[in-house]
């Protein structure tokens, strides 16, 4: 009763002007993001064709420069799908799941390190109180929730952004993400591969090969580990469970 009372009488918190001003900074920069990928010709230059002649002519330098434009291209909302193909096309199965991988987790820190700088301030205004549990439970499972989400194949670069504006430490979000997107990658990678081989040699066949199908059934399987997760992930409750625990602490 004192707990519903004290929120009843307690007034809403004055959102800081700063944090408007920069979330409305954060909402600009992706959808300036958003515009310059799918209407502007800067789409046409993430093909097999146009990225493959640019990297050839840099040499040695191409891995590092594949990596940065991952990376780039996961800051700037570009769908991570798009650049893990290219990747496997243009370096092949191997290196192409490595320099994927990397450019990632790369893409990944900088998209999340971007959110966190400006709508974290926002978003801790509006969620102060009531939705504190929700925050604070993320936060002490965040490990555990990111893994599951990228299990789960949510979509990775709005996922990037999504829980920079939550509590959870960088640390669990990369570790997560490091762990969590192995699977979807490795499929991806070995998809580009087939696809390469099929573009090279007009031999259909390729796409139910043995690499394929093995990474469709491995993504197929990622499917039920969240459930897996749920029942016991790290630390020992679920996400849900530490809301309930923090609810009745509370209320108590």
């Amino acid at each position: 009763m004192r707990y519903l009372m004290n929120k009843l009488s307690g007034r809403p918190k004055r959102i800081p002007r700063k944090a408007i001003l920069k979330a409305l900074f954060l909402f600009l920069f992706l959808l300036t993001a958003g515009y310059l990928y799918y209407f502007t010709p800067l789409r046409s230059l993430m093909t097999p064709q146009v990225l493959g002649n640019f990297l050839e002519a840099l040499g040695l330098w191409a891995p590092l420069v594949f990596i940065l434009t991952y990376a780039f291209c996961i800051c700037l909302f570009v769908p991570a799908s798009v650049p893990t193909l290219l990747g496997a096309m243009l370096f092949g199965t191997s290196k192409g799941f490595l320099y994927g991988w990397i450019g990632a987790m790369l893409g990944a820190s900088g998209a999340f390190h971007i959110g966190r700088a400006l709508g974290r301030d926002l978003t801790a205004a509006l969620v102060a109180g009531r939705l504190d549990k929700f925050d604070n439970a993320i936060e002490k499972n965040g490990f555990a929730t990111v893994l599951y989400l990228r299990l789960l194949n949510f979509p990775f670069t709005p996922l990037n952004f999504a829980m920079s504006l939550t509590k959870v430490r960088f640390r669990d979000f990369l570790a997560g993400t490091g762990l969590g997107i192995l699977v979807s990658f490795f499929f991806l990678t070995f998809l580009g591969g087939a696809l390469k081989e099929v573009w090279v040699t007009g031999r259909w066949e390729e796409l139910i090969s043995f690499k394929v199908v093995l990474g469709a059934a491995l993504l197929v399987f990622s499917l039920f580990i969240p459930k897996f997760i749920r029942k016991k992930p790290a630390g020992g409750k679920n996400l849900v469970e530490g809301v309930q625990t923090q609810n009745s602490y509370e209320r108590s």
